[in-house]
């Protein structure tokens, strides 16, 4: 089995997925030449359940303690590789990922170029409305954080990680750097991006079963805008000043400085007229008022010459 003669392996990481992995193991297709599954120290007999399927394309990696998501997909895809696969495919093991749409993944890598493609629930207009209210907004506010740390300004619902990604791409990324928890999938976009690697979005809908999710709201709420500010500084630091020095940095560094200059300066006027209740005077005004706008202009400048760089 093959598809364009090229040999497909599903990577499924698995954590306490029981109830759910016996069919996610069957639903994978006959044209997929091989299947991983990585057990993340399961306590529910996951492995057990997983040595009891009779895939003859199966293979099972167990991990002694609890890795998270991104030290599990790590491990997979290092097994992948291995094992020789030109593309591995990600598939989670709680069966909302439908592997029907397994083909639209791995068309892009084969036929079109691109080294990497992951599912989007909201191209092409799909609707949402059975898409639980609270993942839609924080969906749509990572996405745009995401854009701007990644710098792939052209992508959507990074979250969403029903992927695919060549051999090739894997090899040229720094597995050892990528994050090992949820924010794994927001961290390979940043560290393919490095590569200047060409990353496609696939429509692919929403589902959601009766699974349970282990992503905790407020842990992601409160961690991933600071984890994503430290990887868009890493990006722009690896990227434009250390690989190959850009105006952009220029523009990034020089507009920070001056907009936060007027802004914490135009600050401290208001404030000081409040107390002193007198007016401060125009040229006063002014020290604020032109670093804040000359620093809003150059920081616009970077973002457009960001999205300009995005791999296409």
């Amino acid at each position: 089995m093959s598809y364009d003669g090229l040999k497909v392996c599903v990577v499924v990481p698995a954590r306490n997925e029981a109830p759910f992995i016996g069919q996610v193991i069957a639903s994978i297709p006959a044209w997929i030449d091989g299947i991983i599954v990585v057990d993340d120290a399961s306590t529910d007999g996951t492995d057990d359940i997983v040595r009891g399927c009779r895939d003859p394309r199966l293979r099972l990696v167990r991990l002694p303690f609890t890795h998270g998501v991104g030290g599990t997909m790590t491990a997979g895809y290092r097994e992948a590789l291995a094992a020789g696969y030109d593309i591995i495919a990600k598939m989670d093991g709680d069966g909302q990922m439908p592997p029907e749409y397994l083909p639209d993944l791995v068309a892009p890598l084969t036929r079109e170029g691109f080294a990497y493609a992951k599912g989007n629930r909201f191209l092409g207009g799909l609707p949402t409305s059975h898409m639980p209210r609270n993942r839609l907004l924080g969906n749509i506010v990572l996405t745009f954080l995401t854009k701007a740390a990644s710098g792939y300004w052209n992508i959507f619902d990074p979250q969403n990680g029903y992927t695919a990604i060549t051999a090739h791409a894997l090899r040229r990324i720094n597995l050892n750097a990528v994050d090992q928890g949820y924010f794994f999938e927001n961290d390979m976009l940043v560290q393919m991006n490095l590569s200047n690697l060409r990353i496609k979005d696939v429509q692919i809908p929403a589902q959601y079963g009766h699974e349970i999710s282990g992503i905790r709201p407020l842990y992601v709420g409160l961690s991933f805008p600071f984890l994503l500010f430290r990887k868009f500084l890493y990006r722009i630091y690896e990227k434009y000043i250390l690989r190959d020095f850009s105006p952009i940095a220029l523009f990034l560094i020089t507009g920070s400085l001056l907009f936060l200059w007027g802004l914490s300066f135009g600050i401290f006027l208001w404030v000081r007229s409040k107390a002193l209740g007198v007016p401060a005077a125009t040229g006063t005004i002014m020290l604020a008022i032109v670093p804040l706008i000359l620093g809003f202009q150059l920081l616009l400048q970077a973002i457009v010459l960001d999205i300009q760089e995005t791999p296409r």
